[in-house]
């Protein structure tokens, strides 16, 4: 036994005395310089290559971005509205063998006239489709939204050559709440509206449709972060001004001369019930109050949004 371990430790030795491998180069390699420093601008990780990018997509026009997968109205009434309201469908799909009643004719007859393609298939088809067996036989398929970017919002102003008017959403999650704000907003001049990425409604086929085609006017975009965006629209020169019943200053005193109204402003509306977050009503300037002559509840997103915006509308005009 002791001989044998001997041995093997004998075998061990012998090896480890042996030629080593060589290193085929790498250990010069190593040692040799490996070029210049790249500049900044160069560097994918540097604020100085991330600002170049920015420029260079400023340079290139509004930046625009889908809401994800297209969308599907389905149910008779449900396409009919859709198409009245011409909300953007890119096809009606009709299953085979589905009973032509009145709205189905009202259904063809519209899409005809908007050059709109009517294509029809078999049930399981649309089932699969739509992901839903209810469809009533109709069905109609929107695109993706594609959203602004928010910093082109001022942008938008600036071309007309007018003051600024945004109207943010905090976590309003009601489609037609949106599609009210944005109809308004459309008709009182802002140049555009900001709603959060997460946590809120978007363009649906229901904020479409209360938009009454208002959608098609003016831009939305989506912001990750609103609070950071407010902040990046007050370093843009706007007073942010918050909505909620506990105000710092009335909706007159916005509206008087040489008021607030006067300026570039964007106007913060609070979720239904909830009202502004805590983080977005301390980044506001201002919070303003709508008066009321009777106690009662809080006014919706929707209805608060078009008073504000009106009572701007006036003073500016």
């Amino acid at each position: 036994m002791a001989g044998n371990s001997q041995r093997r430790g004998a075998i061990a030795k012998g090896r480890k005395k042996g030629a080593q491998v060589g290193t085929g180069g790498n250990r010069r390699k190593g040692l040799e310089g490996k070029g210049p420093t790249p500049k900044a601008k160069d560097r994918p990780y540097h604020k100085a290559h991330k600002a170049a990018q920015a420029a260079e997509q400023r340079n290139k026009g509004p930046r625009k971005r889908a809401a994800g997968d297209a969308e599907w109205i389905i149910g008779r009434n449900s396409v009919v509205e859709a198409l009245r309201e011409d909300v953007p469908v890119n096809g009606v799909y009709v299953a085979e063998g589905a009973e032509r009643d009145g709205r189905l004719r009202e259904a063809f007859l519209l899409a005809s006239e908007k050059g709109i393609s009517l294509l029809e298939v078999t049930k399981v088809e649309l089932d699969r489709m739509t992901g839903f067996n209810g469809h009533q036989g109709l069905a109609a398929r929107i695109p993706a939204y594609e959203y602004a970017h928010a910093d082109d919002l001022i942008d938008r102003a600036a071309e007309v050559g007018e003051k600024a008017l945004i109207v943010a959403l905090d976590q309003v999650t009601d489609p037609r709440n949106l599609g009210a704000i944005v109809r308004s907003a459309a008709a009182f001049g802002a140049h555009g509206v900001v709603i959060p990425e997460r946590r809120a409604a978007g363009m649906t086929a229901a904020a479409w449709k209360t938009s009454a085609g208002a959608a098609a006017r003016i831009p939305v975009a989506q912001t990750v972060n609103l609070t950071r965006q407010l902040k990046a629209y007050q370093d843009a020169g706007c007073m942010v001004v918050g909505l909620d019943m506990d105000g710092d200053i009335t909706l007159p005193e916005l509206g008087a001369p040489d008021g607030l109204a006067d300026g570039p402003l964007v106007v913060v509306v609070g979720a239904e019930g909830g009202g502004l977050s805590r983080l977005v009503q301390e980044t506001c300037d201002q919070i303003v109050s709508i008066p009321m002559v009777n106690s009662v509840e809080s006014l919706n997103a929707g209805v608060a949004a078009s008073v504000v915006l009106y009572a701007v509308a006036e003073a500016r005009r």
